[in-house]
């Protein structure tokens, strides 16, 4: 047969490279078509990448933790006995760029400052991770080594990328503006914050406020160090960039979803029969949220600076608990367009994907709102966390027995009915309280109208 490159294929249209986390395969292994040979890390999912042909997996151009771009040669399959031409591997293309692209940010650096900016060595290593938590590809330490920036400096550049993420392009972009007097002094302590405080004549007193420092930890002898894992590093850049992006508020209403609890005990054993598969509550919820999103649309918006961009399509993220206990959002697309039967369908079928690692990345990009359902855990109720760039989620809580007043034209009564809290978060920078929390409102009104006699 002839040589066959097993190229790193296209993972959506943002994504332009991945992290290489495990071979499956050795050298010298037999495969077979359409097995999987490696796994690799995006920022948006984790993923395995399949033989294209039959064959031996003659040469691996990569090692695990690299950093490779979408087309990239990451190996070379080839028949029993069949010789390798030279292929030249991935690794070797951040060299070249680097080699390209440092004499052009490196030339005004030394042209306001000293020549000791130029192309000293750092004599601090670059990690792959930084205190902070945020990862740095090869290229990026790199150029960073190259142009003797320290870890402390590296971590202070903002990132453009996913979960702040440090880019070449931020780096090359930082380069000009670096002085001989940051490169020093990067280490020391950021100065403090100038903020503005009310004065006694009207007028605003500038005040410094210290940026927060986080504490020093202190670990005994009998603690536990944990490594977190790449998606926990990328969860937890999230969700601060989030508390950090957004002023966060949260209303609450409780909900009767008697009617739901049982129209789904009636039908939930012909529908499993018929289909093959369970209808659980998620859909309903869902079903309810896009209902209230076409009557309440300013909530299924983005913030751009100044600007709204007041979405058209409504596509609806669901937070799924993986087994790792990490977390991860696959996203329903115009969710608007479907009936009860196809989101419960399309439900399933990102969920029991997402929990076996079989995702794509575009599965979960593209939300303009998340639900996640903290009554899984047995909770009652949570405060979620916006999902970026979205202004809104809601949490649904768990279904609890209550007595409740029961109006009826013969008066009111105390009946056993099954009650659930909807917490529903909010960018308080565009939506208002009086949207806020008249949104979550007219979703319990939808659950709470819920046809009993309703086909499936």
């Amino acid at each position: 047969m002839a040589q066959v490159e097993v190229l790193l294929p296209k993972m959506g249209e943002s994504v332009a490279e991945a992290t290489i986390i495990k071979w499956l395969k050795e050298e010298g292994e037999t495969i077979e078509a359409d097995e999987s040979i490696i796994e690799i890390a995006t920022d948006k999912v984790d993923s395995e990448v399949p033989a294209p042909a039959d064959g031996v997996l003659v040469k691996r151009l990569c090692n695990e933790g690299d950093v490779v771009k979408v087309g990239d040669v990451i190996a070379i399959i080839a028949g029993e006995g069949e010789a390798v031409a030279e292929v030249t591997a991935p690794a070797a293309e951040p060299a070249k760029e680097v080699a390209a692209a440092a004499p052009v940010a490196a030339e005004p650096v030394m042209a306001a400052s000293t020549a000791t900016t130029a192309v000293a060595a750092t004599e601090e290593p670059i990690s792959k991770n930084g205190n902070s938590g945020r990862f740095y590809s090869p290229l990026v330490r790199s150029i960073a080594e190259k142009e003797a920036i320290s870890m402390a400096e590296l971590e202070a550049i903002p990132g453009t990328g996913q979960g702040g993420r440090l880019t070449k392009k931020d780096l090359l972009a930082y380069l000009p503006k670096r002085s001989t007097q940051s490169a020093t002094t990067s280490a020391t302590p950021v100065a403090p914050a100038i903020v503005a405080a009310p004065a006694t004549n009207g007028q605003a007193k500038v005040v410094s406020q210290p940026t927060p420092v986080q504490p020093a930890i202190s670990v005994g002898g009998q603690d536990e160090i944990i490594e977190m894992d790449r998606m926990r590093k990328l969860i937890a850049d999230h969700m601060v960039m989030s508390k950090h992006t957004s002023p966060h508020v949260t209303s609450y209403v409780e909900a009767d979803v008697t009617n739901i609890v049982n129209w789904r005990n009636k039908v939930k054993n012909s529908f499993q029969q018929r289909e093959g598969e369970k209808i659980t509550f998620t859909p309903i919820f869902m079903e309810a949220l896009v209902k209230a999103i076409k009557d309440m649309p300013m909530v299924n918006v983005s913030v751009d600076g100044d600007k709204i961009i007041k979405k058209a399509d409504i596509n609806l993220g669901m937070a799924t608990a993986l087994p790792s206990g990490n977390l991860i959002v696959p996203v329903i697309r115009n969710a608007d367009r479907l009936n009860l039967l196809g989101i419960t369908k399309a439900v399933n079928d990102l969920a029991n994907r997402a929990r076996n690692n079989k995702l794509k990345p575009e599965e979960i990009q593209g939300g303009t709102y998340t639900i996640t359902n903290v009554g899984s855990f047995g909770n009652v109720m949570g405060t979620p966390i916006i999902n970026q760039p979205q202004v809104a989620i809601m949490a649904v809580g768990a279904i609890r027995k209550k007595p409740a007043v029961i109006e009826t034209p013969q008066g009111d009564t105390i009946g056993i009915r099954h009650m659930m809290y909807l917490s529903h978060s909010y960018d308080h920078r565009v939506v208002d309280g009086a949207l806020g929390g008249t949104f979550v409102r007219r979703v319990a009104d939808y659950l709470e109208q819920f046809d009993v006699n309703r086909e499936i």
